[in-house]
Parts: structure tokens; sequence; C-alpha cells
């Protein structure tokens, strides 16, 4: 979830640094620091907050070195404070970590008990500490730090340096990710290809459990048993120019714009528009399959959900979403003709990682409906199905999940039609239905105005309800999630039908109520459940379609009304206003839209 950037450069390393830092902010991170090497001793520069306050520090105290690490910190050990961000120091060693160090209350106890004091609260500081004592030891750096890492229980991505050794950088990478970037004359460590994407495009992943050392000639890289190891080196697209926010004030707003061009990626990718058929990566036996696991966190778990709609919908078959942090805790019972679909983003959620492992040692096929086609998540899966959305900055997801819905709704048509409960006439009459998404989801945005009027009123509550049936129900969860996470507002999603059995008595005059409810087959039932929050003074803001507009009961405070569509595409064509509804209400708020409170873009730690 933090970020990491290391060059061992030619030149001064402090603004490259920084600007590669400010490039993983969408990361989420409390604090920053960098440290590099002067003068044969390194020296740091932290603070707490955001990348500016450290650049304040350096502006009173530059740091004039050519070979530096750096890092924004996600506090997990230890409050935000300066004595807790990275780089942590012990004795010789300086270095930044991504991850959670499981054993390092044991490893804690056992350096002071060998006179060995702390100064953070960090579980990071535990391994400069272990490195430092192997360094005393009298073991070389790589020795030292293998029989570092031999001790460490946990997920980490760590880049290290050492007093005295002017031109290296040594990292290792286990649960977290960690890339080495080739520059000319240069090279490079990052958390991701966006944080070296900068100085090079030429990448290689490293593998689980790898450690490596980078100087000027080059990286020597190990595999978790010390042998030496190759690792291909790739070349990934520039990505600069896709992560600017342009003319829009914060990148969610634009990544909302982006949803109709990102959907039309995911969709050209996986429908042929000449035949109007799906073409689904991948071997998948669909008639074979006994039923579907799907794993994820978040609003991918919500993805999921929609996901199970449709294919049990459109193919008769069953499909099981479980929260991946829950899903390996309580020894799920599987079975091994079944296909287990991890989803993330990032592809480097460790919760869904983690379920995704477990599966796969049932004996399941695997899928990752994922971004990053070089995660380690789309790395170790049979199969991967891209989104193709582009990179995703604000933390708060947008176009990642109405893609991931594009990519699953074509699933589901490939999967109805292999097990024969479509004919060719249908599947092809689906993909054309699909195809008009990207022209609705980008009327549907049209509604901007309409919904930024709203939003002044939904900013002054304390409690909002999102109502849906069928689809719309984890539609109504996405919109709680959404207001959730970046105005801090409390909101829930519920199936309306739960209404009455519970909810209902949150309703008052002060609760604006949203009501999801396309005239589908599920709306009349809709309808009822807004009378019954109408007649107990409920504010309703009523999501709709053309048609249900004209059905819908009097007396509902606002109608947005978004295109009509078929029922197979309105998820993705009412997700814009629900989103748009959050962004603007955490505009009004002045809350830090694009990097919300206590919130990271990629978990990669349980």
């Amino acid at each position: 979830m933090c970020g990491i950037i290391g060059i061992v450069g030619t030149k001064p390393v402090q603004e490259r640094l920084i600007d590669s830092l400010k490039r993983l902010e969408y990361r989420g991170y409390d604090s920053a620091g960098i440290a590099g090497v002067v003068g044969g001793h390194v020296e740091r520069r932290r603070a707490k907050g955001k990348i500016r306050a450290l650049e304040e520090v350096l502006a009173e105290d530059p740091l004039k070195a050519e070979v530096g690490i750096g890092h924004t910190r996600w506090a997990t050990h230890g409050e935000p404070s300066t004595r807790n961000a990275h780089p942590q120091t012990a004795g010789r060693v300086t270095l930044v970590h991504n991850g959670i160090i499981e054993n390092y209350a044991e490893l804690r106890e056992g350096l002071k008990a060998q006179g060995r004091t702390f100064e953070s609260e960090t579980d990071t500081e535990v391994i400069a500490q272990l490195l430092d004592h192997e360094l005393d030891r009298g073991k070389a750096p790589l020795a030292a730090l293998k029989a570092t890492l031999d001790q460490l229980t946990g997920a980490y991505a760590i880049a290290i340096l050492i007093d005295g050794e002017d031109q290296l950088i040594m990292g290792a990478r286990r649960g977290s990710p960690l890339v080495v970037g080739y520059g000319e004359g240069e090279m490079f460590l990052g958390s991701d290809a966006l944080a070296v994407g900068p100085f090079t495009n030429r990448i290689s992943y490293l593998q689980e459990g790898d450690y490596v050392a980078i100087d000027h000639k080059g990286a020597k890289i190990f595999d978790e048993t010390g042998k030496a190891a190759e690792r291909p080196v790739t070349t990934v697209p520039a990505s600069a120019a896709l992560v600017e926010k342009g003319n829009y004030r914060h990148f969610m707003e634009k990544e909302i714009h982006d949803q109709p061009e990102g959907c039309q990626h995911t969709i050209s990718a996986y429908v042929d528009p000449v035949s109007d058929r799906t073409r689904v990566p991948g071997e998948v036996d669909w008639a074979g399959l006994a039923r579907i696991q799907i794993v994820a966190c978040g609003t991918s778990f919500i993805a999921g959900l929609l996901g199970k709609y449709l294919i049990e919908q459109l193919a008769d078959l069953p499909v099981d979403v479980e929260i991946a942090s829950e899903f390996r805790y309580r020894q799920p019972a599987l079975q091994a003709n079944s296909l287990a679909i991890a989803m993330s983003q990032s592809g480097e959620t460790a919760d869904t990682l983690a379920a995704l492992r477990y599966c796969q040692k049932r004996g399941m096929r695997t899928v990752a409906v994922v971004n990053a086609t070089e995660s380690t998540m789309a790395r170790e899966v049979d199969v991967v199905w891209p989104i193709h959305c582009g990179p995703e900055i604000g933390v708060a997801s947008t176009k990642a999940f109405t893609a991931q819905i594009c990519v699953l709704t074509a699933v589901a048509i490939a999967a109805a039609r292999a097990r024969g409960r479509i004919d060719a006439a249908e599947e092809q009459r689906l993909v054309k239905v699909l195809l008009e998404a990207p022209r609705l989801v980008a009327e549907s945005i049209k509604l901007e105005d309409a919904v930024r009027g709203i939003a002044q009123e939904v900013a002054k509550a304390r409690d909002v309800l999102f109502l849906g049936r069928g689809p719309m129900y984890p539609l109504a969860l996405e919109g709680a999630l959404k207001l959730k996470e970046i105005s801090y507002i409390h909101a829930e999603g519920y199936a309306a039908g739960e209404l009455k059995h519970g909810p209902i008595a949150l309703v008052d005059d002060q609760t604006p109520i949203v009501i999801l409810a396309p005239f589908d087959s599920y709306f009349e039932k809709s309808v009822s459940n807004m009378q019954e929050v109408m007649a107990r003074g409920g504010q309703v803001i009523f999501i709709t379609d053309p048609e249900g507009e004209k059905h819908a009961p009097r007396g509902a405070r606002v109608v947005v009304t978004a295109p009509q569509s078929d029922p197979l595409i309105a998820p993705l064509v009412l997700a814009a206003p629900v989103q748009l509804l959050a962004y603007y209400v955490a505009v009004q708020k002045g809350a830090d839209v694009d990097q919300p409170r206590n919130l990271a873009k990629s978990v990669t730690v349980e």
C-alpha cells in the first residue's frame, strides 16, 4: 500500500525521488521520507503528513546524494509521526519497507535482550536492527540480508542503504511487489512500474522470495534459496501521460469521465463487434463447471456480487462471492471442478491473493480479473482476464469497477452460450446490448449538473441509506461505500426488501434515502419500498430511467433520470450518478477526494 523508490544514479537524486513519490501518492500515506548516501554516510529527511511537508524540510536541509531511497508510509505499527516515518535506521542500516512483519514483537524482544535499543514503534525497525546485527557478526551485505530475511515472517518489500556502501541498494520482496528498473548507467527499485516509470520503461518483476543488489553495473537477483536467478526484462508502456489530471480537479472526477472510453476498451477485448460473439481469453470448460467461487475485497467484491447476478441468471451456473479477508480463515468447502475468480484492480491485494492461493491448493482452476497484468495475482493464476481500463489513481475505485462489470457481463454471456442456456441469436442480441454501454454511460455522466445540486443537500446529512433490488442491490452497496470512503458520511446499502426488517427504523425527515430503480422486473416492488419511506417522512432521491420516471409515484424529493437501457447493462449506466453523488458531496465538504483519510489504493497487507 505504501510507495517505494530507490535510485543508483549518476546525478543528484533528491528531486527525482520526490517526483516518484508524488506519482505514488495515490496509494495513500500519512508520512514520507528519503535517504541518500553522502560522503559514505547515509542521511535521512522525513516528515509527517503530505509530501509538501517533506519538501519544506528539504528546502532547509537538502539531501546532496546520487544514490538514495524514498518512501510514502501508511501507518500499521505505530502512529503517523516523523519518528515512525520511513526510512528507518539502525546502526549502519537504513531502509524502507512495505508490508507487515508478523513476528516483529518476538524479534524485537530478542534484539532488546542483546542490548539493542529501538527509536520507533514500527515493525520496520526490527528489520534494520536484525540486518545491522548480522553485519556486526561479520557477514557481507548480501549474506547479512539473506540471514535477516530467513528470520522474518510476514509480508515485505524492502529497499536498503548501508553506510560505507556508496553505490549499493539492496532489496527484497515477499507478499508485497517490488520491481527492478534498468536505465542508462543507472538502476532503480520501485514498488511498481509507475514508481520507476519517469526514469525507465525496462522492468524486471521480482518473484516471491527474491532479493536483489543493484549498482551502476546492473542487478544481481537471487531466489529465496540464495541461488542466483534471472528475471526477464520487459518493456512496459510509458505511463506518465496516463496519470495526469488534465483539466479535472481530481483524479476521481477524471476517472468517472474516463469510463465510457474505459468500458469501450474492456468490451472490445471480450466481444467481436463484427460477429457479435464473445471472445473470453483462456480455456474454461463452462459446461463442466460445478460452480464458481469469486473472492475479492471492497469495490471488487461488489462487482463480484453483480457478476453473481449475471452469471446465475444467464448461465444457470451457481456462483459464490465472498470477502477475501474472511474466506480462507473459515476453511470453506470447495470442489475441484469449480472455478476460482480473484478480482483486484491492483492484482496485489493481500487478502485476495491469500484466498486465491487457498483455492489453488484445493485443486481449483484459477482466474484473475485485474487491471495490472504484470501483478503477482496475474502471474500466479491459470487465466488472466484483464480489465484494460488504464491506471486508476484515485483511491476510490470508479472506472475499474465498471470495467470489472463489463468483463463479468461478457463472461456471463459466454458461459450461457457454452452451457446451452442461450442460442447464437440471443448471444448476438446480448453482445449488441453490451456494446451500447459506453454510449449510455457517457450520457449518464451528463447528469453531473443535476447530481451536483443534490449533493449540496446530502452533504448536510449525518446518515444516508441506499436501497436497491436485484442488480441494484450491489449498486446500492457501492453507492454507500463510495459516500463513506470519500465524504466520511455514514451510509448503508440495503436490499430494498430488507427495509422493513430493521433499517426502516432509521428513516426520518433528516435522512436522505437513495433508491435505485430502473424500470425492470423489480420496479413495482422498489416503488412499494419507496412509498414506505415517504410515508415516514424519508427524503427520497429516486434514480431511475425515463420509463421508471413515468411510473414513479409522486413524493420523491428528487428524481434523477438516467438513460433507458436494457437490464443487462443497467448497473453500468446507473453507476455514474452514484459515483458523482459521492464525489460532489465530498467536494462540498472539502474532503481530500483522491486520498481519503486512513485509506490506501492497494492494500498489500492483511
